[in-house]
């Protein structure tokens, strides 16, 4: 992710391999801008502290909020400078692809690329075994 803020942190709950989606909770710890992006399939989130909103968008999400992103939206998260902590689970279905501002595609993710992501993380940290709980 491209975070322009402190590093985020982005564990995941469930990579759902066999159903091609993902729940993850996504962290950050200051302001800051997250890739633009485009889902090709839905997206469900509920924000858990502090508050985000979509540039694209005139709405912000804050703790308790529920938001749905529907599939081929394309949006760039942001967190507001007072916000100093910021946490929100999101289940992703599919995969997005990152934008440059003239929609030329820059990058991908789905369930796939973040399981590739994970088992090179907890294998590093030798908690392979771990990872198991988390995919389906």
């Amino acid at each position: 992710m491209g975070a322009s803020s402190r590093r985020s942190v982005v564990p995941a709950l469930l990579l759902a391999a066999s159903a091609g989606y993902y729940v993850n909770l996504l962290r950050l710890r200051s302001t800051g801008v997250l890739s633009r992006h485009r889902h090709n399939g839905p997206v469900h989130s509920i924000t858990l502290r502090g508050q985000w909103r979509y540039l694209e968008h005139d709405w912000i999400a804050s703790a308790g909020d529920y938001a749905f992103e529907p599939p081929g939206e394309t949006h760039t998260l942001m967190v507001p400078e007072h916000v100093t902590e910021m946490v929100t689970l999101f289940h992703v279905t599919g995969g997005y692809v990152y934008v440059n501002p003239i929609a030329e595609p820059t990058g991908y993710e789905d369930v796939f690329t973040k399981l590739a992501k994970a088992r090179a993380h907890y294998e590093v940290n030798g908690t392979g075994a771990a990872l198991q709980r988390l995919i389906r």
